[in-house]
């Protein structure tokens, strides 16, 4: 973000409700700072009388300014807390219908995208709690034309790079981008994130324990960076478990491609839908919001039957980030057991090894208690450096 202020300097600005610190974007104040027309004070930083953040303890200001400048031909990224944007609301409503009329009026040039990108959010909170979780802006979102919204999860850095760059050259959409804000894994280098994402979905054979020409056993697929670290935990925990389970792991970075191509643009046809997901495997599906919305993107698709997702359910407080994902059923010792009980005849054959995931994920939920934070091994897990 500091590089694109940098190389636009008087045509892009960032607004947000007095946030930018707090999102993790401290960085463009090395090139800019906050516009201040009122007084300035020794103790006050990054004020000035222009600068290219707009930063105002007001959604709803950031929002109508961010619109207004859009129609003036240049471009901008709003920058918010992904609980509170529901507070726009009804002034995305607005732009989004604003944008389907637009569209077809041959004397309208096209505008600059209006760009959210939502930090801060469900799973990782510095020290906020309930309040501040909240991931249903999506749910609210593609209500609207297809034509017009745009959602990605980006699963680590180079996506967020790759989904951002798309963003920002793109026209006449709204895109909402949800990136948490703490460190998190890199999965992909710039080449492979750049080709993932522009796919939309695919397999991670690095990940998985797939056979080369045979069909999975059960599909581990994931959309959001936390519920993609969950993912590949669990897709370890029943590879090493579970020696010749054959396990596919998905990950979805835009999310509209879980639709039919006959719903939305950038939908996936049922016959590359069916050859990813399977057409009678079981699929346990980590989400980053709230879990019926992968089950009305995926309505009518062949194994609709076979979906199981994991997502948010309004189980939060001010806690560890593992333990939120053990409240809401997205942690890995949970995705594994999902998949144990999915898979015919795993139950069975690894009682032993379901009752220990089930001891492990209660031991880790009880050093939570203990200690006020999460164990070493959850904290510092990393994928054996083989795989990647």
């Amino acid at each position: 973000m500091r590089d694109v202020i940098s190389l636009n300097m008087e045509n892009f600005r960032l607004f947000g409700p007095d946030e930018t610190a707090s999102n993790r974007l401290q960085n463009v104040y090395e090139v800019t700072d906050k516009v201040w027309q009122y007084r300035i004070d020794d103790v006050d930083e990054h004020l000035a009388r222009s600068g290219r953040v707009m930063e105002v303890l007001s959604e709803h200001l950031c929002q109508g300014w961010l619109e207004g400048y859009l129609l003036t031909g240049r471009h901008g990224v709003f920058s918010c807390y992904e609980a509170f944007i529901h507070i726009v609301d009804s002034m995305f409503n607005q732009h989004a219908k604003w944008l389907k009329v637009h569209r077809k009026l041959p004397w309208r040039q096209p505008v600059a995208s209006l760009n959210y990108l939502l930090s801060s959010h469900v799973w990782q909170q510095d020290h906020n709690g309930f309040s501040h979780q909240d991931p249903g802006f999506i749910d609210h979102a593609v209500n609207k034309k297809a034509e017009v919204i745009r959602v990605y999860l980006p699963p680590d850095a180079n996506t967020l790079l790759s989904v951002m760059e798309g963003c920002l050259a793109s026209t006449d959409y709204v895109n909402i981008v949800v990136s948490g804000k703490q460190p998190s894994p890199t999965w992909l280098g710039p080449a492979d994130a750049a080709h993932h994402c522009r796919r939309g979905l695919g397999i991670w054979g690095f990940a998985g324990s797939e056979v080369p020409g045979e069909e999975p056993d059960v599909v581990l697929a994931c959309a959001g960076d936390v519920p993609t670290v969950e993912t590949v935990a669990a897709a370890e925990l029943l590879r090493d478990g579970v020696p010749g389970l054959k396990v596919r792991v998905v990950n979805v970075v835009d999310l509209m491609r879980l639709q039919d191509e006959s719903e939305h643009p950038h939908g996936l046809p049922s016959r590359d839908f069916d050859g990813i997901f399977t057409t009678d495997k079981p699929i346990i599906f980590a989400y980053h919001g709230y879990p019926a919305l992968i089950h009305r993107l995926t309505y009518r698709r062949t194994n609709q039957e076979g979906m199981h997702v994991r997502g948010y359910k309004e189980e939060g407080t001010t806690t560890t980030p593992f333990d939120m994902a053990m409240l809401n059923g997205i942690d890995r010792f949970q995705l594994a057991i999902d998949a144990i009980d999915r898979v015919p005849g795993l139950a069975e054959k690894h009682s032993l090894l379901r009752q220990d995931l089930q001891d492990r994920r209660m031991r880790a939920r009880d050093h939570t208690r203990e200690h006020g934070e999460d164990l070493e091994e959850i904290r510092d897990w990393k994928l054996g450096v083989d795989r990647l």
